[in-house]
């Protein structure tokens, strides 16, 4: 069953409801695929579906962890090459990436449950934002992709949808 954001909730449970919907049909998106099928290149600039997978969680943990002094993991962030979290390596298996997203995703879970809605944190650019912030840039960045995972995937198989 399809998330609902609750149409009278709070703000905090809205904005996370919204971004869990999106979360989920990331992982949909590459549901019953074979592992070459998820890293193949899709566009001239080599984006793939476990790719795109490999970026959102290292922005989970970036955002939501980075952010407000929470531990990570080590992040695929490469300053000499800014497109190094979207490619999956060849000794990473899609087990790898799908396990590395859901433990971004938990952290990042727990960050948001153990902050309240107007905290502040330090972004990597060093501005300060607050959790809702966060929320919201998050909500985008996760849409975006799912938007670019169903264009993927039905590029691959012909199956389309934002949501089961």
């Amino acid at each position: 069953m399809t998330r609902r954001v609750p149409f009278l909730g709070e703000e905090k449970e809205s904005l996370r409801t919204s971004l869990d919907r999106h979360r989920d049909v990331v992982l949909w998106k590459i549901e019953d695929l074979d592992d070459e099928a998820l890293r193949r290149p899709m566009t001239p600039s080599g984006t793939s579906l476990l790719g795109l997978v490999k970026h959102l969680a290292a922005v989970e943990y970036g955002w939501f962890c980075e952010t407000f002094d929470r531990p990570t993991e080590p992040l695929p962030f490469d300053p000499d090459d800014p497109e190094a979290d979207l490619r999956v390596r060849p000794d990473e298996t899609t087990a790898d990436v799908v396990a590395f997203y859901q433990r971004a995703r938990a952290a990042a879970d727990a960050a948001i449950d153990e902050l309240e809605i107007d905290d502040l944190g330090t972004a990597w650019f060093g501005e300060t934002v607050s959790l809702r912030w966060v929320l919201i840039h998050m909500i985008e960045e996760v849409a975006r992709h799912a938007g670019h995972l169903d264009i993927l995937r039905e590029l691959i198989d012909g199956s389309t949808g934002d949501h089961r």
